[in-house]
């Protein structure tokens, strides 16, 4: 291991829900050693579901069991693999929602939240989750992001981020139904979205970020005709955060703002609701984007697809998202790292 590598953020990759495609994909993706010049990474789970995505991606493994991320011989040779002990994938049907698999994927993910709060992580990457799994599994929360600032204890705004071809993409409102994500727009609503995509953006290395944001209404309104939330709400919202020195303009049509955001017009759109943005990026690239959780202290990514159980135990799940989740997350982290040393001195 190089000396880059051995200052390389120190990152817990956990397998996602064990009846999708996430242990091929982590089993892949550590059998080569292909992501240690961006982290130094632990595989946080049970043995026996890493064994298993080994076998579906046709790979060997060297697994180095550990017991503490904080006291990890990174020098040593075998993918190190804290054994939580706690999932027996033989337990459940594959490629199926799961409670029970629902509950322990949510138990693994408050156990590599405790471990960052102990200070002994930088990042979290986690595999592919199944949401109705971990919901019926009793950890009840809309989504994963949810539950980390509850696990957290996190109080600010926050919100999920999706990162694909160098654009950041974000939205006002996200896993709610479509009624009340129109109730849940106003002026602060939209506001604190481009705040925290300018805030974010900064914090990834991005000096100046170039933020767009999307209308509600077809046609932007048409000048009132369709509706005057751009008229009254998204137009002086977007004026106010440009007042503070962040480079946003808007609101521009919909169907069209992520035309010229890929072209390289805007480094991020802020969209108004979650399908808005998400049908333009998983056009785009489905299996290349990544979902980041903006606004907490812990650095958390996942690839931006889910569990794709029509594919699972086949061996022909590609890795992309899952080493631009890594990669994005080990960025995230060494700027954290830089900014705290850069405030102590």
């Amino acid at each position: 291991m190089t000396d880059s590598s051995a200052a390389a953020p120190r990152l817990a990759l956990l397998m996602g829900d064990a009846t999708g495609i996430g242990p091929e994909l982590v089993a892949r993706v550590v059998s080569d050693g292909r992501l240690a010049d961006a982290a130094r990474i632990v595989v946080l789970g049970d043995r026996r579901v890493l064994e298993m995505g080994a076998r579906d991606a046709g790979v060997a493994l060297s697994i180095r069991p550990v017991a503490d991320a904080g006291r990890i011989d990174w020098n040593s040779p075998g993918v190190p693999l804290i054994d939580l002990g706690n999932i027996d994938p033989a337990a459940f049907p594959r490629a199926a929602v799961s409670a029970e698999s629902g509950r322990l994927t949510g138990d693994t993910l408050a156990a590599a939240v405790r471990l960052a709060l102990k200070g002994g992580l930088d990042a979290i990457t986690f595999a592919p989750l199944n949401k109705a799994a971990l919901h019926a599994g009793g950890w009840r929360f809309p989504d994963e992001h949810k539950l980390f600032a509850h696990l957290l204890g996190h109080k600010g705004y926050f919100s999920e981020m999706n990162v694909l071809d160098g654009q950041w993409m974000s939205r006002v409102t996200s896993h709610v139904p479509l009624r009340t994500a129109v109730e849940q727009i106003n002026h602060r609503s939209i506001i604190q979205a481009i705040e925290l995509v300018d805030h974010t953006m900064k914090r990834a290395g991005i000096a100046k970020p170039r933020i767009a944001v999307a209308a509600l209404n077809p046609h932007a309104g048409e000048n009132g005709l369709f509706g005057r939330d751009e008229i009254d709400v998204i137009a002086p919202a977007v004026k106010a955060a440009a007042a503070t020195g962040i480079d946003c303009k808007g609101p521009f049509p919909s169907d069209t703002v992520y035309i010229k955001a890929f072209a390289g017009d805007y480094d991020s759109v802020v969209a108004m609701y979650h399908d808005q943005g998400q049908i333009a990026t998983k056009l785009r690239g489905f299996s290349r984007g990544v979902t980041v959780t903006a606004g907490l202290d812990t650095v958390f990514t996942t690839p931006a697809h889910g569990t794709a159980f029509d594919i699972v135990g086949q061996g022909v799940a590609t890795t992309g998202a899952l080493e631009a989740a890594v990669r994005l997350a080990a960025q995230l982290a060494r700027r954290k790292g830089l900014q705290v040393t850069e405030t102590a001195a």
